[in-house]
This record gives structure tokens, sequence and C-alpha cells, in this order.
């Protein structure tokens, strides 16, 4: 794209979003912004002209059977006071009748919840979360998570495990730095390389640059503490709710920098986010909150990833 072509997109989106509602603003911006990066040669600060294409999204992502497919079991209690360990998909399904009334799951029936069940989603399994994350399958959600992290985006992990933050970093850390299942260290390299090249920051070694980029996300263990692994939904609206904040004061805080995907002219910001979770209860609440809280033009796109498919929700 040649500069007139640019101010030519700049103007025409002024000229389109003029006296429109907040609504008919964003898809005209989205439109000129995917337009503007994905034609448009940036010059860098060594002169060179160099495509740059953010995928201009922010990401929010469930782990268990959304990213990964982990072995971690919750244990439940049997009639017959033995422990029966159930598997983090089976869980999304049955824990509204957990304690509640028994029924029947491979062959035992179940009555209740065993003492300390979530003892492995906790502190107690921060090393085995790691190890695991390392050879787990992959869910519905991680081509997302590839494209993400490969772009060099922002993203938040809101799960409803308990481990230390600190451990949900050091697993996404080592996953890049072993390029698990189509993350690719060198691709997230130079995407950082290009927005700070762009921005005007210094170019660092490649992992500083990728520790840096990760203390920029967002982790969200939202039983760590006091929460409940039983019942998270209102642990990951709040963490979703900072998120769409924090997302917000960075894209104002850079303004037009591409770093931060969202900007076409001066200060008008308008943050997308993407936000997937496998379990149909923390969907349906997490769209009731954001109708509620931000109207119908709030700025996230929910997804239900059951039954390890994407559907938009």
């Amino acid at each position: 794209m040649n500069i007139k072509k640019h101010v030519y997109n700049l103007i025409n989106y002024k000229k389109l979003t003029e006296g429109n509602t907040p609504m008919v603003v964003k898809h005209v911006y989205d439109y000129v912004n995917k337009k503007r990066i994905n034609e448009g040669l940036y010059t860098t600060q060594s002169g060179k002209n160099e495509v740059i294409r953010p995928d201009l999204k922010y990401y929010a992502f469930d782990w268990d059977d959304n990213l990964m497919f982990m072995p971690t079991k919750i244990i439940l209690i049997s009639e017959n006071d033995e422990e029966v360990p159930m598997s983090t998909e089976d869980f999304a399904e049955y824990r509204h009748q957990i304690g509640v009334e028994p029924f029947e799951y491979k062959g035992t029936t179940i009555v209740g919840y065993a003492s300390d069940s979530f003892r492995f989603f906790g502190e107690q399994g921060d090393k085995r979360f790691v190890v695991d994350a390392m050879t787990a399958p992959v869910g519905p959600a991680w081509n997302d998570f590839v494209e993400c992290i490969n772009g060099g985006s922002i993203f938040s992990i809101i799960t409803a495990r308990g481990h230390n933050p600190m451990i949900l970093k050091q697993a996404v850390y080592k996953l890049i730095k072993n390029n698990v299942s189509g993350l690719d260290q060198e691709k997230l390299v130079e995407s950082l390389k290009k927005y700070r090249d762009f921005t005007g920051e210094d170019i660092k070694d490649d992992n500083t640059m990728i520790k840096e980029y990760l203390d920029m996300c967002r982790f969200h263990p939202v039983s760590f503490g006091t929460g409940s692994e039983a019942n998270p939904e209102e642990g990951k609206i709040n963490a979703l709710r900072e998120f769409i904040s924090y997302c917000k004061e960075l894209a104002n805080k850079v303004g037009g920098k591409v770093l931060f995907k969202n900007d076409v002219s001066n200060n008008f910001v308008v943050p997308s986010i993407g936000f997937s979770d496998d379990d149909e209860r923390n969907v349906e609440k997490v769209k009731e909150f954001l109708n509620k809280e931000f109207g119908l033009e709030h700025p996230v796109t929910t997804y239900l990833t059951k039954s390890q498919t994407k559907t938009r929700y």
C-alpha cells in the first residue's frame, strides 16, 4: 500500500464512522484496520519496508479440554466410600449433580466429593502440571493458541485450576521453547522483533523477549487462594473483566502502535477479544455477564469447545 492509499483509507474511515452507532463504528474500524495491516508496508527503524500482519485480537483461553486434554483427575467418593477419579471433561458434564444426588458413573454410584477432591489441581500438583502439559493431547482451541503465540498476541489463561500463576506461565514458556504442536519459537521471536522495531523498542536476546512477552500476558487460575474449582463461574467472570480492562489500558497506552493491534487513527481503540471454554455453563454465564455489563456491543466473542469442537456461542 502506498502512502496515498493509506491516507485515503484513514480519511474514508473517518467519513464512514461519523455520526454512526458504536456497533457500526466498530465494524468499519475492523474492516479498515484489517485492510490497512494486511496490505500495508511499514518502514522500520532500519529503513526497510516490511509487512506486519497482526491478528487484530486478544485471546482468553480456558485450559482443560479447551487447550489441552490433561490427565489430571478430580477425586470423587462412591457409595462404598471408595475414591473414584473423574476426568475434567466428564466433570464438566456431571459437576452440577455431584453432592446433590447419587448418580452412576462408569459402573459406580457416586455420592459426592472425596476429601480434598481437587488435590492435584492446586499447588500439590504444580510440578505434575508442567510435566503433563508437555505431552498432553491438544484441544479444540489449540490452533487459536498457536496463532496467538506465534503472532505475539496478548492472551490470558483463565482456568478453574488452583496452581500458582507462575506455574501456568512456566508451562507455556516450556511449550514455546520446545515448539510443541505447532508453537514456533522462531516465529514468535520474529513477530516480537517486528513489533519492537515498529514501536521503537530495543531488540533484546530471544529468551528475554519471550519472557517479557509472557510477563505481559495474564494467568488466572481462579481457584488459587480462595476460589472454587467446583463452581468457577464467578472467578472466571472476574478474571475476564480484569483482562478486558487490561486490554483497553494497553491499547490506549500505545495508541496506534501495531504491537497491540487495534488502532487506526489517533486514540480510537476497540480491543477485540476471543474467549473459549469447553464448559457450556461457564460460557453461558460469561455471555450473561458481558451483555449485562457492556451491552450487545461488548468487545468479546465467546466460543464453546464442548465435545472437542469449537462453535461460536
